[in-house]
């Protein structure tokens, strides 16, 4: 593959933006002009406008300040991030819970180092004629997603579980990424979506649809960097180094949606309408701020995980048969390299 992922919400989201454009670090100019290491991300997706702050790197250079060159290794789904991590194409693995659950329970040797999105972003999506209301109504269905390896996937599957229903009571599509057309076309009766692909499906004539929010039965982050055992010591620096240029990269996004929205014109390859891209761009925003953030602690909370609630997660995923073994989170996750 070729190489390239409390106040109102909105009222958080105004004080983060202004937050942010003050008090995020500075970059590290002792970099600028030194030789810069490279750098692999295996995305769960291909170069889309809601990781512009990762692909606007060519011009605004926060991974280049802290000393890395960049590429970014697009996947189709979480689990694609995590082979593409273990068979050594990539540094770090963007990935979601249930694919690092799923792994771990394999037997894989993999920590979490920062938590991308605290909010749960997936859904199930399907016309109001279908009349899918709660999750016992999709027993029989067709019911697309993204890939087999993704975090559709994986929340579907939690979703059928709290209606006592198993992966076999339905039928799984692969539709990919923009999901809507095969709904529309009838060939799903519903879809398992994110709310960013849910935007762009209203925005291109979706219409009366029944949203059923994954969050409602369990509201755990939605995606993960994640790296193997062994990097922790043979590339700490390194990994610190990447956290700080994300985090950077994603206070930028913050506090500048609209020039992020026209980046994403440019290097993502769904970002032909500028209008989409802006919505896109602040749902992806509001996902990345920490659910028990206060209105002071946004700027240092980038990245900070909700330890008790990956547990829960974890615990949930073994409950319901999707890993059989017990998953111990604090042994899973590496709190000491965030910025």
């Amino acid at each position: 593959m070729p190489l390239y992922r409390l106040p109102s919400r909105r009222a958080l989201l105004r004080t983060a933006s202004a937050a942010l454009a003050a008090c995020a670090l500075p970059f590290a100019p002792a970099h600028a002009q030194g030789a810069r290491t490279r750098f692999t991300v295996a995305g769960w997706s291909k170069p889309i406008s809601e990781i512009t702050n990762l692909l606007a790197e060519p011009e605004k250079g926060f991974f280049k300040a802290q000393g890395l060159d960049l590429a970014y290794l697009p996947g189709a789904g979480g689990g694609d991030a995590i082979r593409n991590l273990l068979s050594g194409q990539a540094d770090v693995a963007f990935t979601d819970p249930g694919s690092f659950f799923m792994a771990l329970d394999k037997g894989e040797k993999l920590v979490a180092i920062y938590d991308i999105y605290p909010q749960n972003v997936f859904n199930v999506v399907s016309l109001k004629s279908a009349n899918i209301r709660k999750p016992a109504d999709l027993k029989g269905k067709r019911i697309g997603v993204y890939s087999l390896a993704s975090g559709t996937r994986q929340n579907l599957l939690v979703m059928l579980h709290q209606a006592g229903l198993k992966e076999s009571d339905v039928s799984i599509v692969v539709t990919g990424l923009l999901n809507f057309a095969p709904l529309l076309q009838g060939q799903v009766d519903a879809t398992a979506a994110t709310d960013t692909g849910l935007a762009v499906g209203r925005r291109k004539g979706v219409g009366e649809v029944n949203v059923m929010q994954v969050a409602d039965h369990l509201n755990v982050s939605s995606d993960l960097f994640v790296v193997r055992a062994e990097a922790l010591q043979q590339k700490r620096e390194l990994l610190k180094a990447f956290l700080r240029g994300y985090r950077d990269s994603a206070a930028w996004m913050i506090a500048n949606p609209e020039a992020a929205a026209d980046l994403a014109v440019k290097y993502a390859i769904d970002g032909t309408q500028r209008d989409i891209n802006l919505e896109v761009i602040r749902l992806r925003n509001a996902s990345s701020l920490p659910a028990r953030a206060g209105q002071g602690a946004v700027a240092s909370a980038l990245g900070a995980f909700d330890l008790d609630s990956l547990q829960k997660a974890a615990d949930a995923y073994r409950a319901l048969g999707l890993v059989q073994r017990p998953i111990h989170i604090r042994d899973a996750v590496d709190t000491g390299l965030l910025p």
